[in-house]
């Protein structure tokens, strides 16, 4: 009977190490997928940049992450009003009539990593860029004037995770991440 306990208390001694060298090979898997996962995300991580230059007046998208942005939703707006297309923007910068300039579609698109495009460009009667000049009134009026557009651009990763981007205006540009980014709605730009 003494040899049989001995047998009993070593095989209950042997699986309560087998489930502690189980438990313990569960937590290492666990947290060798948490890795790759991290590891995932921070190769596909897309961080945009809305940005605007004076010479020649220009708005311009860029991708300065390692991933593709997904762009789900913008909003641009004018003086915290929100415009539906690039048109608008000039007519509140330079009043109302016709307005040309050269623009590109945001909404919709995926940014590779590392692309950038001008997304609107004004142009002045003879269909040309305006260049940096103090001296043109239509140069001067769109430099003061491109201070009052943001943006707000909602974009994805092709992981799923989301991100806003706040940016134009006079305050430094922000990014934080959401959960999900809003449909479109009146509000939304429409190109």
């Amino acid at each position: 009977m003494t040899e049989e306990k001995a047998t009993r208390g070593a095989s209950r001694y042997d699986a309560v190490i087998a489930t502690l060298v189980g438990f313990c090979a569960l937590c290492v898997s666990g947290y060798t997928a948490y890795m790759r996962r991290q590891q995932v995300r921070a190769a596909v991580w897309p961080i945009l940049e809305f940005d605007r230059s004076n010479g020649p007046i220009r708005f311009t998208l860029a991708n300065k992450g390692v991933g593709p942005a997904i762009i789900k939703h913008v909003v641009v707006r004018v003086d915290d009003q929100p415009v539906k297309n690039w048109a608008d923007v000039l007519q509140k910068i330079l009043g109302p009539g016709y307005h040309p300039g050269e623009e590109s579609d945001m909404s919709g698109r995926v940014f590779a990593a590392g692309e950038s495009m001008n997304v609107f460009t004004p142009h002045d009667d003879a269909q040309n860029p305006i260049p940096f000049d103090k001296s043109n009134p239509l140069w001067a009026k769109l430099d003061t004037g491109r201070s009052r557009v943001t943006a707000e651009i909602c974009y994805c990763s092709t992981v799923g995770e989301c991100w806003t981007l706040r940016g134009g205006g006079l305050t430094p540009s922000t990014t934080t991440q959401t959960r999900r980014c809003s449909t479109a709605s009146a509000s939304s730009f429409q190109q």
